[in-house]
């Protein structure tokens, strides 16, 4: 299904097996054979969250203009992530990269395949960070609090540190 309109959406992309600049490049690159990538976060380089015993990620968060509805923006973030290896597992262990849907546009969605905004957002660092960078004042349309309110609000301490410029990511 396709949205008439292009949406506004913001996916968080991460990598922790590999080459990690490698995959997050190689993924932006198959988003923007279907999406307009518009800009762009630094890298950041991520303590993993939830399961310790794992190597360190790389993340960053891009803004897109998709016409693909929410669900087919899904499939296509799966797809991707099972080109560049991702093999289907639990959601904590290591991987070649993922790609969530943080925001779309300003719709609430809440069904057992997607919930949109990403439920884990606004207690993470390693998106909330990148994110900030790109849409400070953009708001969350289940919470109301701006990404910067959530940031501030985070309670506990995440190592995100944020690396040096590259060249293009796409």
């Amino acid at each position: 299904m396709v949205s008439p309109e292009p949406v506004t959406a913001y996916l968080g992309l991460g990598s922790n097996m590999g080459d990690r600049h490698d995959n997050l490049d190689r993924a932006l690159a198959l988003l923007s054979k279907r999406l307009t990538v518009k800009r762009v976060s630094s890298v950041y380089d991520t303590e993993p969250v939830g399961v310790e015993e794992q190597p360190r990620f790389l993340n960053l968060v891009c803004e897109v203009a998709t016409s693909l509805a929410p669900a087919a923006l899904l499939t296509l973030a799966k797809d991707i992530e099972r080109k560049l290896g991702r093999a289907p597992r639990s959601h904590n262990e290591s991987r070649p990269i993922d790609i969530d849907i943080l925001f779309y546009g300003e719709r609430v969605i809440n069904s057992p395949e997607l919930v949109i905004p990403h439920p884990g957002l606004a207690e993470r660092a390693f998106v909330l960070i990148p994110l900030a960078e790109l849409a400070p004042g953009l708001v969350h349309p289940a919470n109301g609090k701006t990404v910067t309110e959530m940031l501030a609000g985070l309670k506990e301490a995440q190592e995100v540190l944020k690396l040096p410029a590259r060249s293009s990511h796409v």
